[in-house]
Parts: C-alpha cells; sequence; structure tokens
C-alpha cells in the first residue's frame, strides 16, 4: 500500500544526501535567477516581471500561495504552497498540448488557488551553464508575460528529478506510478526550496528588526 506523499518530511534528508553526493548543489537555499549577473538589471517580459527570490519577498501580500513548475517537454510538473506558503503539495500534472492550452490551464490553477507567483526550474547543466532547456524554459516564461502579470521566479533545479525519484523509491512506489508522480514531485521539490528560502529571510528580517 502507498504510503502518503508527503514531501516535507523526507526534504531535509534528501537534501543532505544530495549536498553529500555532489557538494555542489544545495537544494534548501537553491538558487534564484532573474537579475542580469553583470548590469543588476531585472529581466521583463512585457507586464510580466521575473524576480529573485529575494525580491519576491519583499512584494508578495500574505495570503497568496506560490505555485512551482517543472517544464517538460510533454508536461508540466505542478505543486502549490498552502496560502501561509510553508508547504508544498503536488498536484496532478498538466499533459502539455500546446502553449495556449497549456497557459490556460495554469492560470486557471492560479486563480481558484490564490497564487501570486510562479517558482518554475531552470534546468541548468551541473557546471551552472544553461543549455537548450533553459532557453526553453525562458521562452516559455516570456511566453506567460503575454498573458499574465503574475511574476516567475527561475529556481535552480539542478538534482530536483534525482531527489524526488529517490524519495518515491523510498516510498515504495512502483515504477509505473513513479513515472506518472516524479514530475510534480520535482515540483515540489523546486518549490519548497523557494518557500524554505522565503522563511529564511523572514527571520533574517525578524532579526534585523
Amino acid at each position: 500500500m502507498t504510503q502518503p506523499f508527503d514531501l516535507h518530511d523526507v526534504l531535509p534528508e534528501i537534501i543532505a544526501a544530495s549536498k553529500q553526493a555532489t557538494k555542489v548543489i544545495d537544494l534548501s537555499a537553491g538558487q534564484a535567477y532573474g537579475s542580469d549577473q553583470r548590469s543588476g538589471k531585472i529581466e521583463s517580459a512585457n507586464s510580466m516581471t521575473i524576480l529573485t527570490i529575494e525580491e519576491l519577498a519583499a512584494r508578495l501580500p500574505p495570503h497568496q500561495a506560490i505555485a512551482g513548475l517543472d517544464l517538460g517537454t510533454k508536461t508540466i510538473g505542478l505543486s502549490v504552497s498552502d496560502l501561509g506558503r510553508r508547504f508544498a503539495t503536488p498536484r496532478e500534472v498538466i499533459r502539455r498540448v500546446k502553449f495556449g492550452v497549456d497557459a490556460q490551464a495554469l492560470l486557471a490553477i492560479a486563480e481558484k488557488e490564490k497564487v501570486g507567483a510562479f517558482v518554475i526550474g531552470l534546468p541548468a547543466n551541473m557546471d551552472g551553464t544553461e543549455g537548450p532547456r533553459c532557453q526553453a524554459t525562458r521562452a516559455f516564461v516570456r511566453n506567460m508575460g503575454e498573458r499574465t502579470d503574475i511574476p516567475f521566479v527561475l529556481w535552480d533545479e539542478r538534482l530536483s528529478t534525482v531527489a524526488a525519484e529517490r524519495v518515491l523509491i523510498e516510498m515504495d512506489v512502483s515504477r509505473r506510478k513513479r513515472a506518472e508522480r516524479i514530475d510534480s514531485a520535482a515540483a515540489s521539490f523546486i518549490l519548497q526550496g523557494a518557500l524554505d528560502r522565503l522563511a529564511s529571510l523572514g527571520r533574517a528580517d525578524s532579526s534585523a528588526d
């Protein structure tokens, strides 16, 4: 019998294992992309802005959820936070059809779930360089900017799929069901990393006061 899928309970263990294995990626802090590192300029796609996680922390009103996205060629893994922005909960994957249909599905979910921001995984290479998948992700975000003013945070997703699959294996989820759940599980790792970073920034602000 499959155990309940409580990602938050196992996230610290998987983060520690990933750190030990690679000594490169810190999934609990992650990296957010959005500012031009050379000029400090914020990327903008029409009315929609790409923010760093620090900028999102300063701008996002309370009582709004955040959605995490793991963009694939055939599916979009989806996770949504609670309104207190503490926990990421995986949702059913979105089967991709074409961009207009995909965008409409995402925005319908955003309206229903009171989503105030999207955190989307940026699949950089292990050395930090960007390849075609990163370009496709950035193009997707730019196209979304033509349809919504909900901000996006680009989040380092290296090893998120590996960590998500390990959790599912430890939960004794069958190979077939892992294939069905892996994208949304990865989206939850992406989102939980961002939520933990937001919580850390909130604690730092409280200490400064």
